[in-house]
């Protein structure tokens, strides 16, 4: 009799690939630190992760027969993989499963920003219909301002295009030379000409720790004093202390951010209780089609514990 691996699933994934994964594999629902996962550790041969499971050494010894580590997701920020390396444990994640969910969501808090809006659940007389129709005004169309985009990976080559397609006129920062086919006419400039030439700049840069705080004092006096910045990609790609002090000191500025270090933010947060920063609670890729794309990392997990 053939014996069924074990794998252990931390965190969430669409019902189809748990179900999927539990008909060929022992599958255990664990979070880390509870009795169910310390049980299991000893026999594991996979391990199905999303973005809180930090998979470090530490991790790593208490699975001493694991063989494939399964972000379903797209970046590794939260898997040490030169410790996975050493171990001889195999990697997988899903590069491009929420591209659309990410563009979307970049498009969604453009408008929001950009094109304020109100519903109304009441009937109003002329006087009050008149005066909230001269409040709600968006003072600038996208067909007239620049978007910047560092980091001109999957997702930033899709908001390039999507941008383009409404109006902006586009500009972006990449360490590599991206081909003019993918640029979707945007063009290329340094980080410093881009920081100084955006009306609005999305940050989508990866993970690697020389991105930490890129986004700090020197390149956020480079912005305009009315200026919107987004980030998506990771929290820790911006200096929230330098933020807050230019958000204080540009009170026609925005910044919006989905993404933050630490998650969930603290109490302590330099960016609460300033009116020109909007905290949203990591939603980008939170689409039904983005979730169950990325949970099929588990067809990768069982193809690896196969051989």
């Amino acid at each position: 009799m053939t014996t069924r691996p074990v794998v252990i699933q931390t965190e969430h994934l669409s019902p189809p690939a748990a179900a999927w994964l539990a008909e060929r594999a022992d599958l255990v629902v664990a979070a880390p630190g509870s009795a169910t996962f310390a049980s299991a550790a000893p026999d594991a041969e996979g391990l199905v992760v999303r973005t809180y499971t930090r998979v470090d050494d530490a991790l790593l010894d208490r699975l001493p027969r694991l063989r494939v580590v399964a972000r379903a997701g797209v970046g590794l920020d939260n898997i040490d993989q030169e410790a996975c390396a050493r171990r001889g444990i195999r990697v997988c994640n899903t590069p491009d499963a929420n591209t659309q969910a990410v563009v979307e969501y970049v498009l969604c808090l453009l408008c929001d920003t950009l094109r304020p809006r109100v519903l109304l659940d009441a009937p109003l007389d002329r006087a009050r219909w008149d005066e909230v129709r001269a409040e709600i005004v968006g003072r600038r169309q996208m067909n007239e301002l620049r978007l910047g985009i560092l980091g001109m990976g999957r997702i930033g080559r899709r908001v390039a295009q999507v941008a383009g397609a409404i109006g902006f006129e586009v500009e972006f920062c990449d360490l590599l030379e991206i081909p003019e086919a993918l640029r979707h006419g945007a063009f290329p400039v340094t980080a410093e000409d881009l920081f100084r030439h955006a009306d609005v700049l999305t940050v989508h840069i990866d993970g690697r720790a020389a991105n930490r705080h890129l986004v700090g004092e020197r390149l956020l006096g480079l912005l305009k004093p009315d200026a919107v910045l987004l980030n998506t990609s990771r929290g820790f790609v911006i200096d929230d202390r330098a933020l807050a002090r230019w958000l204080r000191a540009n009170p026609a500025a925005q910044a919006v951010l989905d993404v933050h270090d630490p998650e969930p933010f603290t109490a302590e947060s330099p960016l609460l209780g300033l009116p020109n920063a909007h905290l949203a609670p990591h939603l980008a890729s939170r689409t039904d089609a983005a979730m169950e794309a990325m949970s099929w990392v588990v067809k990768d997990a069982w193809a690896a514990l196969r051989g």
